[in-house]
């Protein structure tokens, strides 16, 4: 298991078109080979009053079905949004997977 991690720093007069654009582009994560589920999350810590940030857990099946999907899918999914929102929003990405699997 692998988690495919995308922190999300969104302009707050935006947010809520954005929550309405990210919750179908999540669905559609979901429907690529190997992604199993995923989780969005406030980070209430980070906030400002310009931004609201979120991160989204994507949990996929191997690391294999993560290089698919960042060689064949990513660059095509990631210009819907920047299409859409712009320098309006940032995003970070962090690959997360268990010690066990390295040892």
């Amino acid at each position: 298991m692998v988690i495919y991690e995308v922190n999300l720093d969104v302009r707050r007069d935006v947010a809520e078109a954005f929550s309405r654009w990210l919750g179908p582009h999540v669905q559609e994560m979901l429907e690529l080979p190997g992604f199993v589920s995923a989780d969005w999350y406030e980070r209430t810590d980070d906030s400002t009053e310009s931004v609201v940030c979120w991160t989204t857990h994507y949990r996929l099946e191997s690391r294999q079905h993560l290089d698919h999907y960042l060689e064949k899918h990513a660059a095509a999914m990631r210009a819907d949004g920047v299409n859409r929102f712009g320098e309006q929003f940032s995003a970070a990405r962090r690959i997360l997977e268990p010690v066990e699997d390295k040892q």
